[in-house]
């Protein structure tokens, strides 16, 4: 067992050290990782350490030099998959260089995206502690906690929403618009800050359908940074899906993002520190999509699918816990566990001042169950669910989708050869979507 103690101050931020109970510090971290390296001599006490610990500091402040991670850690996982270091229920991987270099890609999105001008200072950690503290008393004493589905609320159905018109790479679309409508329980925190964002109030979703006759729909929801008509066309392969499959396509704009983003960078206040942000994200994404289902099902479709890619994916993950008539739920390189997801990637020093600080304790995690589609039965029928994941993604990481395709009762999977954004020009990928379509009579 290992115990968590206090390092000495250096500057404005206090950080930890994970001790033994031998006082010996510990022995794991791969040789060839500089950081590794870096990090063992900053255990040495008093002056002695603070040499070592500005050196680290001013090394994270330098792009390239955190670039150079990625292929450090690209041989880790190369060597994990030699050693047969893999998990049950995630196939091998063949090493080929198409992979590592998908890998590698993945890792050098990762090094560069994870620098200290999006760490928490000091007044984060105290506030969003007090948060997090709030909203478990409060999340306990309702029993939203131990049952996470009644933490969400029956949406009212769509009323007729606005509608406009525009075009992206090559097609003409239809712009749904109309208001979310979305309140949190009184007392959530985070309430005043999420309610704030004016433009998120307004749900939209663009929509691509033939009028000739009745067809199947498939609503798409799309993955962190995404939302916008040109990337949602491309990542959706919409044309192909509307065209060559002849189905309809209603594509969720998530909340924050696209048009409905109240900053500069698109979906940047749903995933970040500010934890209570994407538990109102998620609750909101669910209502929202449910809402838009409710529009879909008064268009005489068919028959009915869900698609999520990426963050899109954990909110059809929740879909799928509250929605028994749909013919399918199809996660692509699913996330579906966001504390889990932040633990993976976040650097140590991160990790120990979240834990010292009652918030990834324990914390953030019994909160975060009520957006967890991991902690609700899923009510879409087993044969209308389906996984595909990446054996080289490094981002969402496969065992997210392997924890996805355990609670689903391991429904029908496909692992392809790629990172997290290899499927768009993986043709098995796509092989498989089409064959999940058509096995559920959802083409035209």
């Amino acid at each position: 067992m290992t115990a968590v103690a206090p390092a000495e101050e250096s500057g404005t931020a206090r950080s930890l050290e994970v001790v033994s109970p031998d006082h010996e510090p510990p022995t794991g971290g791969a040789w060839w990782n500089p950081i590794h390296a870096v990090s063992r001599i900053a255990r040495l006490p008093g002056e002695v350490a603070r040499v070592p610990r500005e050196i680290e500091r001013r090394l994270a402040h330098q792009p390239l030099a955190r670039l150079s991670l990625a292929g450090p850690r690209t041989a880790r996982f190369a060597a994990g998959n030699i050693t047969g270091d893999r998990t049950p229920g995630i196939p091998p991987a063949r090493l080929t260089p198409s992979l590592l270099g998908h890998v590698i890609m993945d890792e050098s999105i990762m090094a560069l995206a994870v620098g200290p001008n999006r760490f928490p200072r000091r007044a984060d950690y105290y506030r969003v502690a007090d948060e997090l503290a709030r909203a478990h008393a409060l999340f306990i004493e309702n029993g939203w906690i131990d049952d996470p589905a009644s933490f969400h609320q029956t949406p009212p159905p769509m009323e007729e929403p606005a509608v406009s018109r525009g075009w992206a790479l090559g097609k003409r679309y239809e712009r749904l618009w109309w208001p979310s409508r979305y309140e949190p329980h009184l007392g959530v925190p985070g309430t005043d800050r999420w309610l704030a964002f004016e433009a998120n109030r307004t749900a939209s979703a663009w929509v691509l359908r033939h009028r000739d006759r009745p067809r199947p729909w498939i609503v798409c929801i799309h993955g962190f940074g995404c939302g916008s008509p040109f990337m949602d066309l491309f990542s959706f392969r919409a044309a192909y899906l509307h065209e060559e499959l002849g189905v309809n396509i209603a594509a969720l704009v998530l909340p924050v993002h696209g048009a409905r983003r109240p900053g500069r960078v698109n979906g940047e206040e749903f995933l970040g520190f500010e934890f209570m942000n994407s538990v109102h994200g998620l609750t909101q994404s669910l209502w929202d999509a449910r809402r838009l289902l409710s529009w879909v099902r008064l268009q005489d479709p068919t028959g009915v699918g869900v698609f999520g890619i990426s963050l899109g994916s954990m909110v059809s993950g929740l879909v799928a816990a509250f929605e028994p008539d749909l013919d399918l739920v199809l996660a692509g390189i699913p996330v579906v566990d966001f504390p889990g997801l932040i633990e993976h990637h976040a650097p140590r020093n991160l990790m120990m001042r979240s834990i010292e600080n009652n918030i990834m304790d324990g914390t953030a995690q019994d909160v975060h169950r009520v957006v967890s589609p991991l902690a609700m039965p899923a009510v879409t029928p087993r044969p209308a669910r389906a996984v595909f994941a990446g054996l080289g993604d490094r981002l969402a990481t496969t065992d997210q989708a392997r924890r996805l395709w355990e609670h689903w009762d391991k429904p029908e999977t496909h692992w392809f050869q790629g990172n997290h954004v290899g499927y768009l020009w993986s043709d098995s990928v796509w092989r498989f979507v089409t064959t999940v379509l058509d096995e559920r009579s959802l083409t035209a």
